[in-house]
């Protein structure tokens, strides 16, 4: 009785100091509560203080992906894996909501989507690492410095639907990125448009974790039960119904034994059903698999400084996020009440909106709960299937007169307006536009003569058709152009006709005697297809007989006599006149006059047309005999590149002999483009050479051609070339436009003729597509800072629209008249006649100049024009 009597006095007495406890909170419950809300208070202020010292430590990188970057899913998921990791990388002691990574994807206007990733401090290592091979990982600051937009909405967003349903599967072609892009690809950087989209994430606490999934398997029972209830319900429904209906009662009255149970009908027993299992896979979804589950918070935030754009854009977000949603999806955080918004764009939760947006803080919502493999499409940067729009900033904006840009064409943007691009004058060295005729080709090259030559650039056209000039000549007719255009047409039938002149074998200007020989027979030679295996012996003679009359011309130079030169039509009489060759070879130097004495003399006379044939196909062509048969030409196409002149070259056609004439302006182009080699880097100024019907100047002048492609970069002389088809071109010309070329471009046409353009862009451009542009449409590749952007489709640039303003035709006859002065034009009738003339005018001066005034000349060098050049190359 003693002990148990004691027990019962210990249990009476906890029961009372439960009592008197629970008494004493009760009286004192406001101090309690008050005391209560201090340390929480307390513990938040640390906690938020601790989190906010660390945010300047953050760290931040850019992913640059290249323009094939295409990255696997596996690729995906590790880097979503390494971020995690990144998230916890902060000490033990540091507040959660500090462990977080946050992926920024901006877009300013001035690129399309930069894509940047931010972490802790102590994750430096972990982000500056990345497994896409063809990413670069750039250091960059932390803090995104920007203007302040006087408009600016926020939002955030959280996954609303089941908590284990899952976010759509979105596969990465296209990619998933695109909506995003193309939501922002139309803002204006000069109204301020700015839009933002921060995506933080965080491994899932494991506390959390657990409590999460109690709740929901205690809803999907409490579902469970709640369907069996109603289950039951309507059963018993169902029941009752039955017993009242006519037919029930029939059948008991039919029904043998059916009076015994009416006596006892307790004995009829309705079962209700029971509730389902639950399925704990089933009603977990995606938290049944804590692996790689992430919580995460997503804040959008755009800005402007024109009212009503902010929000516009918040919206195509929104709408972009879509591409996410299936039985969950991202849904704005807040309230609607009519107009009214509420959410945090407002107070006071705009102070907290900006404070995790500041730090990279963390407070995702309860039900942001995702893995990895859902938020894959937002885990890279845009990859090679994301069409990324062409911002003003990506390509430079074509203004007339501006000297630093080169007209490309027209492009449509992302908001519907046209835009004229243009590329970057220092970087477009080379250009080539293949597609069939009447495509644009031309006119596009003629906008950018046009464009050039307004920009204060020299250039040269060469037309073999000569329809340029009259297209161009009425947005050229300007006085600052005229003062520095001239024209060399060959396509003139009256003797009263002008002509331009030219002699390649003068010296009247100072050029090197070498450099003169060696222009004049090598383009002989790309011309008739001489080689050295083919036609040595034609080789050498027309070598030593240019060699010679260059001799000749350096002597009346010396002697004030310019007029007295011998030009590439007295070829024949040096090799077919005895008289005049005993002349020339009289004032020559003893080793090139031994060759004349002794070989020469060797060689038989049917080898001699092989070089003369095609000199009396030049001068038996009235215009050809009249530019090349007078001893002082005004064409220097050096000249022309050093003060910027705009030079339009116009040969008759495209014959035999048309090709030699423009094998000898092509391969002089190459000599003059080589000569600037004396100049300082810093004074050559850029001169273009624009190549109109490439198919017919590579027949002449290919490998002249395929040089200059290869060596005038250096010496600031850039080419374009246009052609009709890319395969009948030489090789070499082909492989030389393909590998240096700057911009290609491509009309529609054949699809043989256009893949060999194509496949320079990969798979990005089908074939098939091309050919269904419409007329003046392009695709393009372009150079700009350095990188290639495109290929774009593109609009051909017109005259007619582009320089509308410019337009002067009331003066294009003072322009032809202008352009005819400064080639020293004269009547076709005048030139021949002094071309005629002009073997005895060289004879006469070689009679009656005394031999020692020659016979040293070529061993002196020429400083300027009327003195005698340097020494000419021998050819032993």
């Amino acid at each position: 009785m003693t002990g148990a009597s004691s027990d019962g006095w210990q249990a009476g007495s906890v029961l009372e100091t439960s009592l008197s406890i629970v008494r004493w909170e009760w009286d004192q419950w406001l101090w309690l509560a008050v005391a209560g809300l201090l340390v929480c208070g307390a513990v938040a202020f640390v906690k938020r203080r601790l989190a906010d010292r660390a945010a300047p430590r953050r760290v931040a990188v850019e992913l640059v992906p290249s323009r094939r970057f295409e990255p696997s899913a596996e690729e995906i998921f590790r880097y979503g894996a390494l971020l995690t990791r990144a998230a916890a990388a902060e000490p033990w002691w540091m507040p959660r909501q500090a462990k977080a990574v946050r992926v920024r994807l901006r877009a300013d206007g001035t690129r399309p989507l930069s894509y940047r990733v931010e972490g802790p401090g102590a994750a430096v290592h972990l982000l500056r690492t990345s497994p896409y091979g063809q990413v670069r990982c750039e250091r960059t600051a932390p803090v995104v410095r920007d203007k302040q937009r006087k408009y600016v909405v926020r939002a955030q967003f959280e996954l609303r639907g089941g908590a284990g349903d899952r976010l759509r599967d979105v596969p990465l072609e296209p990619d998933p990125l695109q909506p995003l892009v193309d939501a922002v690809a139309d803002l204006r950087v000069e109204l301020g448009d700015l839009a933002e989209v921060c995506l933080d994430f965080q491994r899932a606490p494991g506390w959390r974790l657990k409590a999460r999934r109690w709740q929901v398997l205690q809803a999907a029972r409490q579902r469970e039960r709640r369907e069996a209830h109603r289950a039951a319900r309507w059963v018993q429904q169902d029941y009752r119904d039955v017993e009242d209906s006519i037919g029930y009662h029939l059948s008991r009255l039919l029904t043998p034994g059916e009076a015994e149970r009416r006596q006892h009908p307790h004995r009829r027993l309705m079962v209700p059903p029971a509730p389902r299992r639950v399925e704990r896979e089933k009603a977990l979804g995606k938290l049944a698999d804590d692996a790689h589950l992430v919580c995460v918070q997503l804040m959008v935030r755009c800005a402007s400084d024109t009212a009503g754009r902010a929000e516009r854009r918040l919206r195509h977000i929104e709408t972009a996020l879509d591409v996410f949603a299936a039985r969950t999806r991202f849904a704005w955080m807040g309230r609607v009440w009519g107009p009214i918004r509420w959410g945090p764009d407002r107070r006071p939760w705009r102070s907290v909106f900006d404070h995790r947006w500041r730090t990279g803080q963390m407070r995702p919502p309860r039900a942001n709960w995702v893995h990895l493999e859902e938020l894959a499409g937002l885990l890279k940067p845009p990859t090679v299937h994301c069409r990324l729009p062409v911002l003003a900033s990506d390509v430079p904006t074509f203004r007339v007169g501006d000297p630093a840009v080169l007209l490309q064409g027209w492009h449509r943007g992302a908001d519907g307006r046209w835009r004229l691009l243009a590329t970057r004058e220092e970087e477009t060295l080379y250009e080539l536009a293949v597609g069939k005729s009447g495509g644009g080709k031309t006119e596009r090259a003629l906008c950018q003569a046009v464009g050039a030559a307004h920009a204060g650039h020299g250039l040269a056209y060469v037309d073999p058709h000569g329809d340029s000039w009259r297209r161009a000549a009425p947005y050229l007719a300007h006085d600052a152009i005229m003062e520095r255009i001239a024209r060399i047409d060959l396509a003139v039938t009256g003797p009263r006709s002008l002509v331009g002149t030219w002699n390649p074998l003068g010296v009247d200007r100072g050029q090197p005697a070498h450099e003169v020989v060696g222009a004049v027979v090598d383009a002989l030679a790309a011309a008739l297809g001489w080689s050295d295996m083919t036609a040595p012996r034609a080789i050498t003679i027309a070598t030593k007989a240019v060699e010679a009359l260059v001799a000749v011309n350096i002597a009346a130079c010396r002697a004030q006599r310019p007029d007295c030169q011998a030009t590439i039509f007295h070829v024949r009489p040096l090799l077919s006149d005895q008289a005049f060759r005993e002349a020339v070879v009289a004032r020559l130097d003893s080793e090139q006059a031994a060759w004349w004495q002794t070989s020469f003399a060797a060689i038989p006379a049917d080898a001699l047309p092989t070089v003369l044939n095609p000199l009396d196909r030049l001068a038996a062509t009235p215009a050809v005999r009249a530019m090349l048969g007078s001893p002082v030409g005004a064409y220097d196409i050096r000249t022309a590149m050093d003060q910027r002149m705009v030079v339009w070259i116009c040969p008759a056609g495209n014959g035999p002999t048309d090709r030699l004439v423009v094998a000898l302006l092509v391969r002089d182009l190459l000599r003059a483009g080589l000569s600037r080699r004396e100049l300082d880097e810093r004074v050559r100024v850029p001169f273009r050479a624009y190549l109109d019907e490439l198919i017919s100047l590579d027949g002449a002048a290919g490998s002249s051609i395929a040089e200059i492609l290869e060596q005038l970069r250096k010496f600031r002389v850039r080419v374009h070339g246009m052609t009709q088809l890319l395969q009948r071109l030489s090789p070499e010309v082909r492989a030389s436009l393909m590998q240096n070329s700057s911009t290609l471009a491509t009309t529609a046409g054949a699809v043989d003729a256009i893949r060999h353009v194509t496949n320079e862009w990969g798979d990005q451009v089908d074939p098939a597509e091309v050919t269904e542009l419409d007329l003046y449409h392009h695709y393009i590749s372009l150079t700009v800072d350095g990188r290639r952007v495109g290929p774009l489709q593109l609009r051909g640039p017109d005259l007619t629209e582009t320089f509308r303003e410019l337009a002067r035709p009331r003066a294009v006859g003072a322009l032809t008249r202008a352009a005819d002065a400064q080639a020293q034009a004269k009547p076709l009738h005048q030139l021949t006649d002094i071309a005629d003339k002009q073997r005895d005018k060289v004879l006469g001066f070689l009679t009656s100049t005394a031999p020692h005034v020659t016979a040293r000349a070529t061993t002196t060098t020429s400083s300027g024009p009327g003195e005698a050049a340097s020494r000419p190359r021998r050819n032993r």
